[in-house]
């Protein structure tokens, strides 16, 4: 049976165009500083994020990680969203590995936290408190909805930053899904972020990596930060390849998969006893009026059953998430299963 898998977007296999690019990469060692192909796949990245530099990781996790031990020191504090990725399903990487304690907040439906919740959060300088160092944002904001944050916001956080002599790290796992949505280039939406990680496997159908991006000291900083986690990698031009395919061919194609996730839902938000959230990007969350007319794990079974998977939430929800491999017959096919499995 093929599945018509709306779990994820890292479930993405690389394009016809990635594999031949993998198969013909020019290697070095990378701990070496010298696989040619990573260091292209770095300059691309930093040229398209307006940063300095940048750092071939093997995730975003550890994208994310590297980041904060690069910005803090063990018993500082990081202001984050309570609903974020790297609060939630990150293995509280921070604390058990940097000693650094995540200072949670309220996420707000569209994926920002208010700006005096954050002002409230910093810690005056007192013996009894960890000194906050930096705040995280999450640009698209997954457990939100996917929803996209604007240039106005992060420009509007970061000031507060500076203010109080903080910097700004992004969680920009797929800000070129922010950048679609939003209708402005992607260097708008990190400009004001002393550091930002996007995925190359989330959306842009790479099979490893992501990618830091920030001042040339910092990712001076964060390539030795990368290696005391295991992330120095040797040839990994061979990945890398696909990733600076990724750049050049899958970022401008986005707005497929915002418009079939839109279809999705709107198919879903006609069978009676479902209510689906809002649809920003690729990601969007449904879940059942009646919830004890099935449960979640025989939702998930009974669709994985007829050949659709989709991934159940602990909150009752359940999440879409349309990528590349996603076809307009697919749409058609999901939503007669859709049907089936939900009006039974």
């Amino acid at each position: 049976m093929r599945f018509i898998d709306l779990r994820s977007d890292t479930v993405t296999h690389p394009t016809p165009a990635m594999r031949e690019a993998m198969y013909r990469a020019e290697v070095g060692d990378d701990v070496f500083g010298e696989d040619p192909t990573v260091r292209r796949l770095e300059e691309m990245a930093a040229e398209r994020m307006g940063k300095e530099a940048a750092l071939f990781v093997a995730s975003g996790t550890m994208g994310n990680l590297v980041a904060l031990l690069t910005h803090c020191g063990r018993g500082d504090e990081v202001i984050l969203g309570d609903r974020s990725h790297t609060f939630l399903f990150e293995q509280g990487g921070m604390a058990a590995l940097g000693g650094i304690t995540p200072r949670p907040i309220p996420n707000q439906p569209d994926g920002t936290l208010r700006l005096e919740d954050i002002r409230a959060a910093i810690r005056a300088e007192n013996v009894h408190f960890p000194r906050t160092r930096l705040i995280c944002l999450e640009n698209t904001h997954n457990m939100c909805d996917g929803a996209p944050l604007t240039p106005e916001y992060t420009a509007a956080v970061a000031r507060l930053a500076r203010e109080h002599g903080l910097k700004v790290h992004l969680d920009g796992a797929r800000i070129f899904n922010a950048a679609t949505a939003l209708g402005c280039d992607v260097r708008d939406l990190v400009r004001d972020v002393d550091s930002v990680m996007f995925c190359l496997s989330k959306g842009l159908c790479a099979p490893v990596g992501s990618v830091l991006c920030g001042s040339a000291d910092f990712i001076y900083e964060a390539r030795r930060a990368r290696k005391v986690v295991g992330g120095g990698m040797r040839q990994a031009g061979v990945i890398a390849a696909a990733g600076i395919v990724a750049l050049e061919q899958m970022t401008t194609r986005l707005a497929e998969d915002h418009e079939r996730a839109r279809r999705l839902a709107e198919g879903l938000a006609q069978i009676p006893g479902v209510q689906v959230g809002p649809v920003y990007t690729n990601i969007f969350y449904f879940w059942l009026t009646d919830p004890l007319r099935k449960t979640p794990e025989e939702v998930v079974q009974q669709l994985r059953e007829r050949g659709v998977l989709v991934l159940g939430r602990e909150d009752g929800r359940f999440r879409v998430v349309t990528h590349y491999w996603i076809t307009d017959e697919d749409v058609k096919t999901a939503l007669r299963v859709f049907q089936e499995v939900l009006t039974s």
